[in-house]
């Protein structure tokens, strides 16, 4: 049996326990696999093609979509290769959630930044953990 790179990536992307999503440059999803749909609430045929505002939460989305915009435009986004990043979030049911991300910018044969896929973990359990420990601590 020979190893396919392509289905190796295809089978990988869905099957981890992450969300993966790829938005295009207006910010709509054009990928979400089965550990988003786990995180999210939305399976697969209810985000594809829907804005990101799906998962940001209403008091963060000006915020977002200014950086998102600029980043599209300048081709330069102010966050590094590995960089995480720590956010709250929103599911399909409304309840909030904090996850940490990397972003990944995919470019166009003109080198403009055609979209941006995120690799999202759900922390909740462990930023709950955290602010709770804080509180004791503060006795």
């Amino acid at each position: 049996m020979t190893f396919d790179p392509d289905q190796f990536a295809i089978e990988l992307l869905n099957a981890m326990p992450d969300a993966v999503v790829y938005a295009d440059a207006a910010g709509r999803i054009r990928f979400w696999n089965e550990g988003a749909e786990r995180i999210f609430g939305f399976q697969k045929a209810e985000a594809l093609g829907q804005s990101l505002d799906i998962i940001v939460p209403e008091t963060l989305r000006g915020r977002h979509w200014d950086g998102y915009t600029k980043t599209m435009e300048s081709g330069v986004t102010r966050f590094g290769s590995g960089d995480l990043l720590s956010v709250p979030a929103i599911r399909k049911d409304g309840s909030r959630l904090s996850i940490e991300f990397t972003i990944v910018p995919f470019h166009d044969d003109a080198g403009r930044i055609a979209g941006i896929a995120a690799i999202l973990r759900d922390v909740t359990a462990r930023f709950e953990e955290m602010k709770a420990l804080r509180n004791r601590a503060r006795g």
